[in-house]
């Protein structure tokens, strides 16, 4: 991994998230995109100061919604981070760019139109504005990527295992340089409505900064969050000998499904850690490696203990109360098809700087999620090799288990 790109409630570019991140500043708060007065859930971890213009031309602007827009930017920046451009053999660089559900903005104020002032008032770009596979489309169209381009949806898991798609197609040959992440916005009024009649969102209206507390035993749900976040994953020999800045090594991929439920994990968080068992071996990773875990922890009451369970199961009871297990949704939120990526990236700087980011809000820690051990603050760490966890509805697991580079 050698570049990282990210529009996202904790700020926007790699130094600002990651300086917020360090300091365990919340992007919560109060919904500012529309009147949420009506809904259960009025607060959510939006993206603030975003100018499209800064990213991408005006017309171009004009025929994206705002969930391609954040990919557009986010992979503009990870391909300078990584010092990269893409030059004259555009076939060697490919994207998987996911999301959760596409344009909900766009869909939202399309269908209203229709339902307003009739079919043919109905944009003519409406299609490839919504189209959930956009986002994939414009990231190559804007950046001018000619390899493998595609998307992979899996709800909640869905850019992890974009990133996972995407380093299986360097390893097979198909292109020498990915872009792989995932973005979203759907701080939207039917969007936020249809989240919160799953009963999964938090109601703490009156402490946005507050709400999101995975683990904790207070908890009372998620708190919805937007971004786009892309990785630059390129060929190790290449990275290399261009003496690119290799923030770590995407080692190893797992993914399985729970086939269980539409909504809920398997309580005991079986193939949560089959998938985990997966990313490790493939990555060769010794397990007593494993220092760290950016958890998926939604702030559920189901999900944050079939997690834990399943890090105990995939680890071992001795060695996972010795891994450090953080969740930043604490900070930045639930950002659906965007949150894999982002929790990626946070996971490489991890690695890179020694630095394990904190669970904020962990401040009474449910009896359920005992057995691993839980930071709290910010804490200087040597982090060998880490996990990052998605798991969608529907039973999608996706793991990568990422190391530091030696030599």
């Amino acid at each position: 991994m050698t570049g990282i790109g990210l529009v996202c409630p904790l700020g926007i570019g790699r130094e600002a998230v990651w300086a917020a991140a360090r300091e365990g500043r919340s992007g919560a708060g109060p919904i500012t995109r529309f009147d949420a007065s009506g809904h259960g859930a009025r607060i959510a971890c939006e993206v603030k100061d975003f100018e499209p213009l800064d990213f991408i031309d005006r017309r171009a602007a004009r025929r994206m919604d705002r969930s391609s827009q954040f990919a557009v930017a986010a992979g503009r920046m990870a391909l300078d981070d990584a010092g990269l451009t893409v030059g004259d053999d555009p076939e060697r660089i490919g994207a998987v760019i996911s999301t959760g559900n596409g344009g909900n903005e766009t869909y939202e104020e399309q269908h209203r139109i229709f339902l307003e002032r009739g079919p043919d008032r109905v944009s003519p770009v409406a299609v490839p504005t919504i189209i959930a596979n956009m986002a994939a489309g414009q990231v190559s169209i804007q950046l001018g990527l000619q390899g493998p381009l595609s998307c992979v949806l899996t709800a909640c898991a869905s850019s992890l295992h974009a990133i996972g798609e995407a380093a299986d197609v360097i390893r097979r040959g198909a292109a020498e340089v990915m872009l792989a992440g995932g973005s979203e916005a759907a701080v939207s009024p039917f969007a936020l409505g249809m989240l919160d009649a799953s009963r999964a969102m938090s109601h703490r209206n009156d402490d946005p900064e507050g709400a999101s507390r995975p683990f904790d035993r207070d908890r009372d749900g998620f708190v919805l969050g937007e971004a786009g976040a892309v990785l630059v994953l390129e060929r190790m020999d290449l990275a290399v000998a261009r003496g690119a800045d290799i923030l770590c090594e995407l080692a190893g991929y797992g993914a399985t499904s729970d086939a269980h439920h539409i909504t809920e994990p398997e309580p005991n968080g079986r193939e949560q850690a089959r998938a985990m068992r997966i990313a490790i071996e493939r990555g060769g990773i010794d397990p007593d490696t494993v220092d760290h875990v950016n958890a998926h922890a939604t702030s559920t009451s189901v999900g944050d203990i079939a997690e834990v369970r399943g890090i105990i199961a995939a680890l071992g009871a001795d060695r996972a109360r010795r891994v450090a297990v953080s969740a930043t949704k604490s900070m930045h939120g639930h950002c659906v098809g965007g949150t894999g990526a982002l929790e990626a990236a946070l996971t490489a700087l991890a690695i890179r700087d020694r630095t394990v980011p904190g669970t904020i809000n962990l401040r009474h820690l449910d009896p359920d999620c005992e057995g691993v051990d839980h930071v709290t603050a910010t804490r200087e760490q040597h982090v060998r090799a880490a996990l990052c966890s998605g798991f969608g509805f529907g039973g999608h697991n996706a793991v990568l288990a990422m190391t530091e580079v030696n030599g």
